[in-house]
């Protein structure tokens, strides 16, 4: 699995700690920035990561702002992403169970390191139910057209 990140500058320093952890357990992850703390626009970040998941360059993407508001609304009007804005474990989990999320949103200044590392755990460990989740997944792709 690839994993795609990104973030703006009120997310750069979760984000580095989340791409500390990805290592820790062997996730190989490709970094799109933003590499330092100078302010940025968000929407270019997530354009990047979703793009290179819609082409199939990398798998999953996280996405990391201030709040994980503005990258998830971002995230969400590229054709072909389900990105969702987490805060809590559960959520994570079922975001990846029942909505085949592919990209999460964190904040960088209201999600605090151990928490995000538990919810990205919690959505990289779920698997997709499928079944009657997918004609929903149907029903969100065709809202796209």
């Amino acid at each position: 699995m690839m994993i795609a990140i990104g973030c703006d500058h009120g997310g750069f320093e979760l984000k580095n700690r989340i791409e500390k952890h990805l290592e820790e357990r062997g996730i190989e992850y490709k970094d799109f920035g933003t590499f330092d703390e100078k302010s940025c626009d968000y929407p270019d970040i997530a354009k990047a990561v979703c793009e290179s998941i819609v082409s199939g360059d990398t798998d999953r993407g996280i996405l990391v702002c201030g709040t994980g508001i503005g990258m998830s609304m971002a995230a969400n009007k590229i054709k072909g992403i389900r990105a969702a804005h987490l805060t809590d474990v559960y959520s994570a989990k079922m975001t990846k169970v029942h909505n085949n999320a592919n990209v999460i949103c964190l904040g960088g200044r209201v999600t605090g390191e151990e928490l995000a590392y538990m919810i990205v755990d919690s959505w990289l460990d779920a698997e997709f139910a499928g079944g009657r989740h997918q004609a929903r997944i149907d029903k969100i792709s065709a809202l796209e057209k």
